[in-house]
């Protein structure tokens, strides 16, 4: 008997790809998004790659109420919580916005997950919560510090939420997957990264700006303390990415884990710096960008980088793709889309 996922956030970037992933593994997907950041023709790109068609509800995950319903109309083995505000400078802006959002809607899923027996979670978590961390690269033993931005402190908080749950409830267990800097784009071109109004992340500036749509690329100061002035990040193919959610789903309803709130760094354990992804993107996609540098931007920190050493050992999950691979497949989902809107 086929097991059910709910995926909150699941036609959003990440969760979209991540449904995916889901449906090829043989799991029976039901999403839940509010559109707030993302768009309902993502279901037919799923539909197109899976062949199959998800039950979706546009919900906002703050809706207790609402939210219940879903939770009466299917048995859920597992949810999966994407949906969350998540942009670094938005969150600097408007902190209530991202505090209100992120931390109401993890406490209704637990809410419901408790009054409905749901036993499994797993949580979108972020490599913000280790802050600027003094010795990279990153490993789960490093210490959490205090978060640059009111979003990288709303997945501090949510962490210990999940935490503080799961040691008074003992009928709910989780996995918070700690992620470093998605991108790229399922092969197909049929999902991909999809910001709205002006981007908040690297990738889709770079792609816009190749495009044409936007004129200029901004890059965040050249005076940091890297090799080329610029910040490094860790920056992980979204396919990847999404395959580590299906093993954390594997490990919660095989019985595989070996405590009852287990956390993961899913990176590819390699620091890229911003000017390295520009110039890897013009080089493989054959193309010149036009960006200047510019000033640092508030909330951003220098490097942080992953060692994956125990997401690879203990969930025997691995980063596979290449940066060349991964900005190549960015590129034609951005002339899919160019293409779409014509």
């Amino acid at each position: 008997m086929s097991k059910y996922v709910l995926v909150t956030g699941g036609t959003g970037y990440i969760g979209s790809h991540t449904t995916v992933e889901l449906l090829e593994s043989g799991y029976e997907v039901v999403i839940v998004d509010n559109l707030s950041n993302s768009e309902r023709f993502v279901l037919k790109g799923i539909q197109k790659i899976t062949g199959r068609k998800v039950p979706f509800h546009k919900v906002d995950c703050r809706d207790l109420a609402r939210l219940r319903r879903i939770f009466r109309q299917y048995k859920f083995d597992a949810v999966i919580h994407f949906a969350a505000s998540k942009a670094v400078g938005e969150s600097v802006e408007k902190p209530l916005l991202y505090y209100r959002n992120n931390l109401d809607s993890l406490m209704n899923i637990l809410t419901l997950m408790r009054e409905f027996q749901v036993p499994n979670l797993v949580f979108s978590s972020s490599c913000t919560v280790y802050g600027q961390a003094e010795k990279l690269p990153v490993s789960e033993q490093t210490p959490r510090r205090e978060a640059t931005s009111p979003y990288g402190n709303t997945k501090h908080i949510c962490e210990d939420i999940i935490r503080d749950s799961v040691a008074a409830y003992p009928e709910i267990r989780s996995i918070a997957l700690r992620y470093f800097n998605p991108i790229g784009a399922h092969p197909s071109a049929e999902i991909g990264e999809l910001p709205r109004g002006v981007p908040n992340n690297l990738i889709p500036f770079v792609t816009q700006t190749a495009a044409g749509i936007r004129p200029m690329l901004s890059v965040f100061g050249d005076d940091y303390n890297t090799p080329d002035g610029s910040c490094i990040r860790d920056y992980i193919n979204v396919v990847d990415l999404a395959k580590a959610h299906v093993v954390a789903v594997d490990r919660m309803t095989g019985g595989k884990m070996k405590q009852r709130f287990e956390f993961f760094n899913v990176g590819t354990g390699r620091g890229v710096s911003t000017l390295e992804v520009v110039k890897t993107f013009e080089q493989v996609n054959h193309l010149k960008l036009n960006y200047k540098i510019v000033g640092r931007r508030a909330g951003d920190i220098e490097a942080v980088w992953a060692d994956p050493t125990y997401a690879n050992e203990e969930l025997g999950w691995k980063a596979e793709k290449t940066l060349e691979e991964t900005l190549r497949s960015a590129w034609a989902w951005q002339q899919h889309l160019d293409r779409q809107a014509k």
